[in-house]
């Protein structure tokens, strides 16, 4: 019972979300001001610009519904916390694996999302409308080939539990070659997602100032920075487990490969962000519906007449 508590508050649960988070953050931001010539953050950064936030007062804007307003950051933290628990860190099975984690987890992602639309929303404010509707926008146009991506692993694998997956595939190496397609685009939805790069609209800071939460401040604007990054993280953590699923049956060397693992997914998502420049709203639909949604399509379809055949 104290070891599962402890597990679960401590490591590899929230504590370690936490701090891990921090670290990619500043690996993040490093890596892409070096990639531009700069110098970059420190090493402390992120973790003094989140306690500088928490210390800043909190307005809350005249026309907004208060318990909303106030309710909406700690909903997304604590939707991604509880989805990071469901993905192994510590060994080949999450602290919290089940049968249909997977989908659980797809869902719990989606909740961050909605409350960046409903804290724009519930402003009422020019830009954090405009950028509450991009939000929007861009999720109907991402959340369809993303689900794919994820789910097209688990159709050839025969499970819906991110460890069975991951054990699968670790069984099976050589069938993590078939989708590689489907990686790609998972990397760049999750991308999209993340609100990074070249898909950021929802957010431009050129054009609408800060997007969604351009009315948010103190400790709430904290809790919705801290979800971003811990939502890094733990989608860092769910495309490592499916698509790169190495494991040595020892468990703290399962875990140094988890962080070098992770670690490889933050690098191609800052090489991302630096390389490309960011796409307008209607480009980001075509994009997404024209391009990566067949792509995703056509590889369920592929895994499910090869589970099929290999009778798997």
């Amino acid at each position: 019972m104290l070891l599962s508590i402890f597990n679960v508050l401590v490591f590899p649960g929230l504590l370690f979300l936490g701090a891990y988070s921090f670290v990619l953050e500043f690996v993040d931001r490093k890596v892409y001001a070096r990639m531009q010539s700069r110098k970059g953050p420190p090493w402390y950064q992120p973790l003094a610009d989140m306690l500088k936030l928490i210390g800043k007062k909190v307005i809350v804007p005249r026309n907004a519904q208060k318990l909303v307003f106030a309710a909406l950051p700690t909903v997304s933290l604590a939707a991604v916390c509880a989805a990071f628990l469901c993905v192994p860190v510590w060994g080949s099975t999450a602290i919290t694996a089940y049968q249909g984690d997977l989908v659980a987890v797809l869902y719990l992602l989606t909740i961050p999302t909605l409350c960046h639309f409903l804290a724009g929303y519930n402003s009422h404010e020019v830009y954090s409308t405009i950028g509450a509707f991009r939000t929007l926008t861009q999720m109907f146009a991402y959340e369809v080939p993303l689900f794919m991506a994820f789910l097209s692993p688990a159709i050839l694998a025969g499970t819906w539990s991110i460890s069975g997956i991951a054990a699968f595939y670790a069984a099976h190496p050589l069938y993590t070659l078939i989708n590689l397609p489907v990686f790609i685009v998972s990397l760049l939805t999750s991308q999209s997602k993340l609100e990074r790069m070249p898909f950021d609209a929802p957010e431009a800071e050129t054009e609408i100032v800060g997007g969604a939460l351009v009315e948010y401040s103190g400790r709430y604007l904290a809790y919705f920075r801290g979800t971003a990054i811990a939502e890094l993280t733990a989608i860092a953590s769910v495309l490592a487990a499916l698509y790169l699923p190495f494991f040595t049956g020892i468990a703290w060397l399962d875990f140094v490969l988890y962080l070098a693992k992770t670690f490889v997914i933050v690098l191609l998502m800052v090489l991302l962000r630096a390389t490309m420049a960011r796409i307008r709203i209607d480009q980001t639909l075509k994009f997404f519906w024209s391009i990566l949604t067949p792509i995703a399509m056509l590889q369920m379809i592929v895994n499910l007449l090869l589970r099929g055949g290999l009778g798997l």
